[in-house]
């Protein structure tokens, strides 16, 4: 089948009380770990391009490679996403460019012009048969070009949501609800630790969730910063000479609550590149006289598969919904 939008997915996501994995994709390896999960799973599957994957790799070789796995991968619906478009210029271009849906991140700006703004766009994608996803408050952390403070972070007002979509006429709605970008979410102050020593970060903002799911009945949440982190592959880096201390995600079992909600759409990035950077430090420590990057770069890709399986079966639910 063609690249797909997310409405259908959301639909049946939100009715079957599971997420929709998006993952973020940067190169062949991480696009065929990714897809060759998501087609022995049988699951749906959403790849999304952030502005600096586009400037790394090139839109042209990003929407060729998601175009190849749908050659691959024939029976399972694929959507191709724009991760926080940082303006209507970049949403355009990705529009134009083959893409069937965008994200408008104009969470930054103040309540009103973030509505113009995502409005704006909105009007474009719908005309040219695309979706889009808005975002209302600020998640914290660093994730490719977004970066915000911990101090300039906010939740979610539920109280403007119903505003916001209405007046928009936005998909789907990215929420902040004590989620945050990168590897280092949260400061060893912000967390506790557990009897092994291991910081546990503050729980999600779930009664967020539930009165914004209130109001805005059957409509698609999505959370960004979602990655959990996981904590063999930090030790894997480190064990293999890196240093990663205090490297803390989301838990799981936070995440597969949330699915189980008005959640239909979780961004998974950091997970993808711990185990693409664990699994080739550890290759080189292994096997110094190794040089080709098919060696090393293989079981990296196998990880990949492996720990997306994981999400789209544990975390999310998705396994047998395409």
């Amino acid at each position: 089948m063609p690249l797909v939008t997310t409405t259908e997915m959301f639909k049946k996501a939100y009715d079957g009380g599971y997420a929709i994995g998006a993952f973020n994709v940067n190169n062949m390896e991480i696009v065929q770990g990714i897809t060759e999960a998501a087609r022995e799973v049988n699951a749906p599957l959403i790849l999304q391009v952030s502005k600096g994957a586009r400037a790394y790799a090139n839109h042209t070789y990003l929407v060729k490679l998601v175009e190849a796995a749908v050659i691959e991968c024939p029976n399972i619906p694929i959507a191709l996403h724009l991760d926080h478009g940082p303006d209507f210029e970049t949403c355009k271009s990705c529009i134009d460019g083959g893409f069937t849906s965008v994200m408008i991140d104009a969470s930054s700006k103040p309540f009103e012009e973030n509505i113009e703004i995502t409005k704006k766009v909105v009007e474009y994608a719908h005309d040219h048969g695309v979706v889009v996803e808005a975002e209302l408050g600020t998640l914290a952390g660093i994730e490719d070009e977004v970066k915000v403070a911990a101090h300039a972070a906010s939740y979610t007002r539920p109280e403007e949501v119903e505003e916001f979509v209405s007046k928009t006429g936005c998909d789907s709605l990215a929420i902040a609800i004590g989620t945050s970008h990168g590897a280092y979410k949260f400061t060893a102050d912000q967390c506790t630790r557990n009897e092994k020593g291991i910081l546990v970060p503050p729980p999600l903002r779930f009664d967020v969730l539930e009165e914004v799911s209130k109001r805005l009945p059957g409509f698609p949440i999505v959370l960004h910063g979602s990655s959990s982190v996981p904590q063999n592959y930090v030790k894997m880096i480190n064990d293999n000479g890196g240093k990663m201390p205090d490297a803390v995600g989301i838990p799981e079992e936070q995440l597969r609550k949330a699915a189980s909600m008005a959640v239909c759409k979780i961004n998974i990035d950091s997970d993808l590149r711990l185990a693409m950077t664990g699994t080739i430090r550890q290759f080189f420590n292994e096997h110094p006289d190794k040089f080709d990057p098919r060696e090393y770069l293989k079981p990296a890709r196998a990880n990949i598969k492996e720990l997306v399986k994981h999400k789209i079966i544990d975390v999310l639910g998705c396994d047998n919904k395409a």
